[in-house]
């Protein structure tokens, strides 16, 4: 309960700031300066993880596809997967890829990203993002060796993705 209580009283501060001031506190390597702001979606999900040999013959663990719920409110709006790709309730959706990326807080936390977008479908919310940021990131780290190739593992993670235009 602690948990799902530090998440939402997290959404909330990111939803009491002003546009702006949220930019401010963001780390150059995904700023987006000129930009404005389409939309910020909650994401619950998860980080999906395989079992691969590395170059030097042991097994690591390494990143393979996410899969989330966009929440808007605490509402379903949308979903996210592989690709990247971002889906929304009205049909439109977005294809990016990494262009930036700064730490999470934690060891635990997967890296906030700037990811720019390749393609498009639809004419609905997304039609127009250029940019999208993955901040506020809890969880979903996953590293170290593994014990058989091919196996999976997944790490739940929870997010705000902020989706830019010019």
């Amino acid at each position: 309960m602690r948990r799902i209580f530090c998440h939402f009283a997290a959404w909330a501060a990111v939803l009491a700031l002003p546009v702006s001031a949220g930019a401010q506190q963001l780390p150059a390597d995904i700023a987006a300066p000129g930009e404005k702001e389409v939309i910020r979606l909650h994401a619950q999900g998860a980080q999906i993880y395989e079992c691969a040999a590395t170059k030097d013959g042991k097994f690591a663990w390494s990143f393979r596809e996410p899969i989330a719920t966009l929440l808007l409110k605490g509402k379903t709006v949308g979903r996210h997967y592989a690709g990247p790709n971002w889906e929304y309730m009205d049909g439109s959706a977005v294809v990016a890829k990494v262009s930036g990326r700064a730490p999470g807080k934690t060891p635990k936390d997967i890296p906030w990203l700037k990811l720019t977008a390749t393609s498009h479908r639809g004419q609905g919310m997304f039609a127009d993002v250029i940019t999208i940021q993955r901040i506020n990131t809890d969880g979903g780290q996953l590293e170290g060796s593994c014990g058989t190739v091919g196996t999976f593992n997944s790490v739940p993670y929870a997010t705000d993705y902020v989706f830019l235009r010019k």
